[in-house]
This record gives structure tokens, C-alpha cells and sequence, in this order.
């Protein structure tokens, strides 16, 4: 046994045993800590991508309407009266007969959105008409 400058007694190891678990060691700081992905891909590594029927698209551009990919800032013709955005509004009929009334409500964000559950945004009757 040795004695070291403090008075504790230590151990000899041998060579052959230090050796192994100081490279260990030293190739173990050298490791990166984090996961390296090709840039951009974060998003993708995880995730489905979404789809439109068998198609793909991206949501960040585009979403999916009547099983047909739509951009984000396209129109669609509500009643007689306006127009309305797919992504993000329902065209819902009111009323029925000789005059049908429309009411354009708000898509709710993660669910399945139905004319009956949805928020009123506007009535097409008090609503412009855009080109």
C-alpha cells in the first residue's frame, strides 16, 4: 500500500486496468449530447405528415377541403351573398325554401367542426361580397 501527502491510503492499481477506464472516460466527453438531423427536419422526424385522401401537403400552406388541397388564403362562394375562407370558416345554410339563408361560422382548431357546434362569424345577408 501507499500513503499519499494527505496521510490516505491508496491503492496500486496496475497499468492494464487504468489504461482501459481512462480512455473510457475521455471517449465518453468526447460523445455530442444531442441527436444531430438534417436541418429542417425536426418537424418530420416524428410527426405524420398530414394528408388530403392519398395525397400530402403542407399545413403551414395549405389544408384539405372536400378532399381537395386548398391554399390557405383561397375563397370559396357562400349562398349568393358571400364568400368564405375553407381553411378556416364553414359555409352553413340556415334556413331552406324559396330564400335559404346562409351563416358562415368558424372552424375550431383540433376538431372535427360541424355547422350545429361551430361559432357564428358572420351572416352572408350583412356580409360584402368579395371578387
Amino acid at each position: 500500500m501507499r500513503f499519499n501527502v494527505s496521510g490516505i491510503r491508496t491503492a496500486h492499481y496496475p497499468r492494464s486496468v487504468l489504461a482501459p477506464a481512462y480512455v473510457s472516460v475521455f471517449l465518453l466527453l468526447l460523445c455530442p449530447r444531442k441527436v444531430i438531423a438534417p436541418a429542417g427536419s425536426e418537424p418530420w422526424l416524428c410527426q405524420l405528415a398530414p394528408r388530403c385522401g392519398d395525397k400530402i401537403y403542407n399545413p403551414l400552406e395549405q389544408c384539405c377541403y372536400d378532399d381537395a388541397i386548398v391554399s390557405l388564403s383561397e375563397t370559396r362562394q357562400c349562398g349568393l351573398h358571400c364568400t368564405f375562407w375553407p381553411c378556416f370558416e364553414l359555409c352553413c345554410p340556415e334556413s331552406f325554401g324559396l330564400t335559404s339563408h346562409f351563416v358562415v361560422k368558424l372552424k375550431v382548431q383540433g376538431v372535427n367542426s360541424q355547422c350545429h357546434s361551430s361559432p357564428i362569424s358572420s351572416k352572408c345577408e350583412s356580409r360584402r361580397r368579395f371578387p
